[in-house]
């Protein structure tokens, strides 16, 4: 016999956006006893996203412990609610593929939402702050009984994030963990475009300025990269920013795989305001304060209105998460740049900001980040330029 469940689930950004995660509890409705916990740290994003991401985990843990439950949600969010309910419409572009995600989790006839004042809806919360907090210290949230703890950074891990909800036994302790059917993750296989005449000056190029094509020495790398991949044989469909570099790149690979190329203005590269076209030494004698502090915060834009990392890193979350909705399950070639590759791959390993620096993509250069069912990421390859030799 199905069983009724509830689901109260929160989610915040310390920012918004800023550092995020969610929280979501399912519980007995007849006891109020807590059936499962999950909690997740998302790296930088909105209260809306991180509210969604609670809500969609919430519904996930419900599912595995009564396929066939009826469910009520309860969520602080107005917002999530009551476009949930169909009463409001979503206008967000980023908003819809979260909302498709989780009424694809229960046939909606068996899903009722209700608002709740935040002082009722204290457990999802508490959850979504104590996913927070482990993130920010480089840690886990992990569920352990009825309890949320945190585990240590020493503890094996496949990711920065929680795993799958364990639900308790009729006793009250944990069950032996069972394996979930994650079925095939999303496989992001990210291409930073071959080389321009400003590549190997090492001058930023973004996109505020001039909108360089490829070089000789970049068709070459396209033309390599192409060869490379067509053996490898994986790649279902080619989506690029659509600055020339890019295209010109992207349109060289998808023609020796027999694909079509999809454009999007997430995966474009940061504008660098007054930078574009200067060398690092040229910004430090002519912008000094400005880039240091740059260099110092997320928050900081390039001089003369260029586009910060923070906000680079919130379009770029939002065109990922489009992009999973649309291609779920498949291996999808993003042909981008250095900032969005390296935004993707820093948000996959909940790193900080400051990683960004730390990190070195050679033009042509290959990466790949694998997205689980769960939320899970996993990065599976970073700079790769054996195809090139």
């Amino acid at each position: 016999m199905a069983h009724r469940l509830i689901v109260e689930a929160d989610g915040g950004s310390r920012g918004n956006p800023g550092p995020a995660g969610y929280g979501a509890v399912v519980l007995d409705p007849a006891t109020g006893e807590a059936l499962a916990e999950t909690a997740e740290y998302i790296g930088v994003a909105t209260n809306n996203v991180a509210e969604y991401q609670g809500l969609i985990a919430g519904l996930r843990a419900a599912k595995a412990l009564d396929p066939e439950a009826t469910v009520v949600v309860r969520m602080d969010s107005k917002l999530v609610v009551e476009q949930m309910s169909g009463r409001w419409q979503i206008k967000h572009p980023g908003m819809r593929p979260l909302a498709a995600e989780a009424r694809a989790v229960f046939p909606p006839s068996r899903v009722t939402y209700e608002w709740i004042p935040r002082e009722q809806n204290k457990h999802a919360d508490r959850l979504a702050n104590e996913a927070m907090d482990a993130g920010k210290a480089g840690r886990q949230w992990s569920a352990v009984g009825s309890s949320a703890a945190l585990g240590s950074s020493a503890e094996p891990s496949s990711s920065a994030s929680c795993g799958p909800v364990a639900p308790l036994d009729e006793a009250g302790a944990e069950p032996a963990a069972v394996p979930a059917d994650l079925g095939a993750p999303t496989t992001f296989v990210l291409l930073r475009h071959g080389e321009t005449a400003l590549t190997p000056q090492k001058r930023f190029s973004g996109s505020g300025g001039a909108d360089p094509e490829l070089s000789a020495a970049g068709h070459r790398q396209a033309a390599a990269t192409a060869a490379a991949l067509a053996a490898r044989g994986s790649v279902q469909a080619v989506v690029s920013s659509p600055l020339r570099r890019c295209r010109q790149t992207a349109e060289t690979v998808a023609a020796r795989l027999g694909l079509d190329v999809r454009a999007d203005d997430g995966l474009r590269e940061t504008d660098f305001g007054a930078w574009e076209g200067l060398t690092f030494a040229e910004v430090r004698e002519r912008h000094r304060a400005d880039l240091d502090a740059w260099l110092a915060s997320a928050e900081a834009a390039p001089t003369g209105g260029g586009e910060s990392f923070a906000a680079v890193a919130r379009r770029v979350g939002l065109a990922r998460d489009e992009l999973i909705a649309r291609y779920a399950g498949g291996t999808v070639l993003l042909v981008t740049h250095v900032t969005p590759a390296k935004t993707l791959v820093r948000l996959a390993l909940g790193a900080p900001p400051e990683s960004m620096f730390r990190m070195e993509l050679a033009a042509a250069s290959l990466s790949a980040v694998a997205y689980y069912g769960d939320g899970n990421a996993s990065v599976r390859l970073l700079n790769d330029t054996s195809h090139l030799r």
